[in-house]
């Protein structure tokens, strides 16, 4: 295999052949329009990724009789960078999203941001609907590792870079291993390395948690439910039910992965579950919110309508005046908070900020900002580079959170 170099104008990752043949000369062809340089550089990234990418069982092997530090040792040794499409603004997409608040010149608006954080997108040819959560886990790396000297040092043995999925598989099967959250590792038989199995919030809690570092999951959701909440000390928390039939019509939990543990046990009525969510949908439901530390979810009023409860924590998270580094200008904040994992049934997303904005009726209105692995880089970029589209890829309002129960992560 003819090794890699890099594209001084994008950064990717290609064997010389590639690059030599037609990827630099695209930076340069006028005549193409934005859109298809955009399909060519992510067909370019796909490219590189499966020719840097052996298939997983190629890829290493840990003996099982291996001692502990044997494996760490190992891993250490064979991980490598996982490829990623490399923003071009030196602050990345933070630095672009902060420019187009700034922009905004309504004066009743703030935005809390976090910092620099990479964004890392699923592929077709590698992760695509089921790779989200360790993309998510990529991402809050990326942050850790720019960010806190610390969290560098620790994390995948200080290597100082964020390792491919296959390895990430690999250092969860540790954590496991580690005695770091059994029910999990006892739902996936002690193994996910080669699979495309969905993870969760308690799998990157596990990670984390292996590495020294505190890791804490928020569970938000209708009173109803709180029996069922991963974060709160008692709960009755029992195996995971899976839907063999495909062909299930039900809508309302529907067990799509391991975060949904904490929503189907398996002596739960699962039509009462139902039943729940029907009149969820129908009527304002008293909203709590459940950490197993409680010293931030409790200062919140415990009932709240709808998912405000949610936003409120969130604002309450990047809010930390103690906790701010920077202000750029008077409404848009660069705070030292670390992004949030955000999970829901069937997906998880990364939370970058969120804005704040008093409408004129006095009624405080939020946005989540998201990074959600399932867009494309390039159109993340493009869009907040021109201010125009980003919003609808970022921006996130209390009309958009329409799923019963949501997970938060706070490293």
């Amino acid at each position: 295999m003819d090794s890699s170099v890099n594209c001084p104008f994008c950064h990717l990752n290609l064997p010389p052949s590639q690059l030599q043949s037609r990827h630099a000369n695209s930076h340069f062809d006028e005549d193409d329009g934005v859109a298809e340089k955009d399909e060519q550089l992510a067909r370019d990234l796909e490219l590189a990724q499966q020719l840097s990418i052996p298939p997983p069982s190629s890829t290493f092997t840990i003996q099982e009789n291996n001692t502990m530090d044997e494996k760490i040792s190992c891993l250490i040794a064979l991980q490598y960078r996982s490829s990623f499409y490399h923003v071009k603004s030196p602050g990345g997409l933070i630095s672009l999203l902060s420019n187009c608040f700034e922009l905004d010149a309504d004066t009743n608006t703030t935005v809390l941001l976090s910092g620099y954080v990479d964004h890392f997108q699923s592929l077709a040819s590698e992760d695509a609907g089921w790779g989200c959560g360790w993309r998510n886990i990529q991402m809050l790396s990326s942050h850790l590792l720019s960010h806190r000297h610390d969290a560098s040092e620790l994390l995948f043995g200080g290597s100082g870079f964020v390792p491919d999925i296959p390895f990430l598989q690999r250092w969860l099967e540790i954590a496991w291993e580690k005695g770091f959250d059994a029910l999990g590792s006892h739902h996936f038989n002690n193994s996910v390395y080669g699979s495309k199995h969905w993870i969760g919030t308690t799998e990157c809690a596990a990670i984390f948690r292996s590495f020294g570092l505190r890791a804490r999951i928020v569970d938000f959701g209708p009173k109803e439910l709180q029996s069922f909440f991963l974060s709160v000390p008692g709960t009755s928390l029992t195996p995971p039910v899976v839907t063999a039939n495909a062909s299930d019509k039900r809508k309302a939990f529907q067990v799509y992965g391991p975060m949904d543990r904490y929503l189907v046990g398996r002596n739960s009525d699962v039509s009462q579950l139902d039943s729940i969510v029907n009149d969820q949908s129908q009527s304002s439901t008293n909203y709590v919110a459940g950490e197993s530390d409680h010293s931030m979810a409790n200062r919140f009023p415990r009932k709240k309508e709808g998912h405000q409860v949610l936003l409120d924590w969130v604002w309450n998270y990047f809010s930390e005046e103690s906790l701010t580094t920077s202000v750029q200008n008077r409404h848009v904040v660069i705070t030292n908070r670390v992004p949030l994992y955000f999970q829901h049934d069937g997906h998880s997303r990364t939370i970058v900020g969120i804005q704040f904005r008093r409408q004129q009726n006095g009624v405080p209105q939020y946005n989540l900002l998201i990074l959600d692995p399932a867009h494309r880089t390039v159109a993340l970029e493009r869009s907040l580079g021109e201010n125009a589209g980003w919003k609808k890829l970022i921006k996130r309002g209390a009309h958009t959170l329409k799923k019963p129960q949501y997970q938060v992560l706070l490293l």
